[in-house]
C-alpha cells in the first residue's frame, strides 16, 4: 500500500520573529491571519484564493533560535503556484520592492520567481505551462534562465491552475 495524497496542503516554518514574519507574509503575499495560538507563538495564515483552512503555519522561537544554514539539512523551499504568466511578471516586482528577489529560472514547464522571507527560508513563486505545452518537458527539469518577457509575450492571459481541479483555460491555448 501506498500513500496517495492529492496535494500538500500546508506548511510550518518555524521563525525567529513571529511579528516580523507576519508582517511579510501579510504584505507581501497577501495572507490574512485565520488564527493564532499564543501558547506556542505560533499563527495560520490563509492566501487570499485558498480553499484552505490555512495554508501556512507559523512558530515563533525566538531570537537566539540558530539561523538556517543555506545547504544544510532540511528544507529547501516552499513553491506556490499562480494562475497567469501576468501575475508571475508581477510577483516578481514585488519580491523586488520588497528586498525579498533572489533569481529566476525555466525549469521547461514551470516559470519561477525566487524570494526569502526575513528568517531566510526560501520559496518559490511558479507558473506551469498548459499540460498539452509540457513536450518534452513532462520528464525533465532543466534550470535555464528565464526570458520573463518572451514568456509574457507569448503566454498573457493564459490561466492554467485551473488545470489541476479540471477548470478551464484559454480555450485558444492547451485545455478547453
Amino acid at each position: 500500500m501506498t500513500i496517495d495524497p492529492i496535494r500538500l496542503n500546508h506548511a510550518v516554518l518555524f521563525v525567529a520573529d513571529l511579528e516580523r514574519s507576519l508582517g511579510f507574509y501579510t504584505g507581501v503575499f497577501g495572507m490574512e491571519v485565520v488564527a493564532r495560538e499564543p501558547r506556542a507563538a505560533a499563527a495560520f495564515l490563509r492566501s487570499p484564493r485558498s480553499g484552505n483552512h490555512h495554508d501556512l503555519g507559523l512558530f515563533g522561537v525566538g531570537p537566539d533560535a540558530p539561523p538556517r544554514r543555506r545547504g544544510g539539512i532540511g528544507l529547501y523551499h516552499l513553491a506556490w503556484q499562480l494562475d497567469t504568466i501576468d501575475e508571475l511578471a508581477a510577483a516578481r516586482e514585488d519580491l523586488v520592492r520588497a528586498g525579498a528577489y533572489t533569481g529566476e529560472s525555466s525549469h521547461g514547464a514551470t516559470k519561477s520567481v525566487y524570494g526569502v522571507d526575513p528568517d531566510g527560508h526560501e520559496f518559490e513563486i511558479m507558473w506551469m505551462l498548459p499540460r498539452a505545452e509540457w513536450g518534452a518537458w513532462a520528464s525533465a527539469a532543466p534550470v535555464d534562465a528565464l526570458d520573463l518577457r518572451a514568456e509574457l509575450e507569448r503566454w498573457s492571459g493564459v490561466r492554467t491552475a485551473g488545470e489541476l481541479s479540471g477548470t478551464t483555460t484559454d480555450p485558444g491555448r492547451g485545455r478547453a
